[in-house]
């Protein structure tokens, strides 16, 4: 039986962004799941701290008949990081991805290793610049931003369609640690983005070598929407692959 390939999201994101690849895996008989986490996309509850995120893709996760391939972009790496110990996680996929071990928050964990590396986390811009908070720490993307940051390898059209299903995102969450940590024992893959204009390529680069395989795409942060192909051949030939 192939395993059901479960998409978890990054920040301001949500399930949406997976409509290509969700489209392209079932044209291949994957079965596939992409998880809202609380507050995006079209769940319109609260955004919630961490470990809510995680409880979001667990509960996922139980509703998943065999063996299942889990898979974070961006922030999604975090929750995903934790959710993996849930028994029918065979493989955990790191896209453009924070991927933390023991101890470490999303700060502390892209400060560390860059710092390491020699690397100014800050890409080829200063996402900062493009924010704005409400009083509750809530952090709104301007469009102009979130073009230039997620989708500098997309046409107008879909950049635009992309910008509009954005929703705030918390920001308390990057400094959060996991629960525990689940996917190190477990076969991982690692997809770098060598156009991303928000998390730096070598950083990437840095954190791939924490994982069992690696892939380097050319791509920005949002492959799923601007190469979506690439994506589903990994994620339908590791599904395919899961005994």
């Amino acid at each position: 039986m192939t395993a059901t390939v479960v998409l978890v999201h990054g920040a301001w994101h949500g399930a949406w962004c997976w409509d290509l690849v969700a489209a392209g895996l079932r044209e291949r008989g994957t079965p596939v799941v992409a998880v809202d986490l609380p507050g995006h996309g079209d769940d319109q509850g609260p955004c919630t701290d961490l470990a809510g995120d995680v409880a979001r893709v667990r509960g996922a996760l139980d509703g998943v008949t065999g063996s299942a391939v889990l898979v974070g972009h961006s922030y999604g790496g975090m929750p995903i990081a934790a959710a993996a110990a849930h028994p029918t996680v065979a493989h955990t996929v790191f896209i453009a991805a924070l991927c933390p071990i023991e101890g470490e928050t999303a700060m502390t964990m892209a400060t560390a290793e860059a710092a390491a590396a020699n690397v100014d986390i800050r890409g080829r811009s200063n996402p900062g610049q493009y924010m704005t908070f409400d009083d509750n720490g809530m952090a709104s993307l301007s469009a102009e931003g979130a073009k230039f940051l997620f989708y500098n390898d997309c046409d107008d059209e879909l950049a635009s369609w992309a910008v509009s299903r954005l929703r705030p995102q918390p920001m308390g969450n990057l400094q959060e640690l996991p629960a525990t940590i689940g996917w190190r024992d477990k076969p991982s893959t690692y997809a770098v983005c060598a156009l991303d204009n928000i998390m730096h390529r070598d950083l990437q680069r840095v954190l791939a070598q924490r994982t069992t395989n690696s892939v380097e795409w050319h791509a920005s942060h949002s492959p799923f929407l601007s190469n979506p192909e690439v994506v589903v051949d990994l994620l339908a030939g590791i599904a395919a692959g899961v005994d």
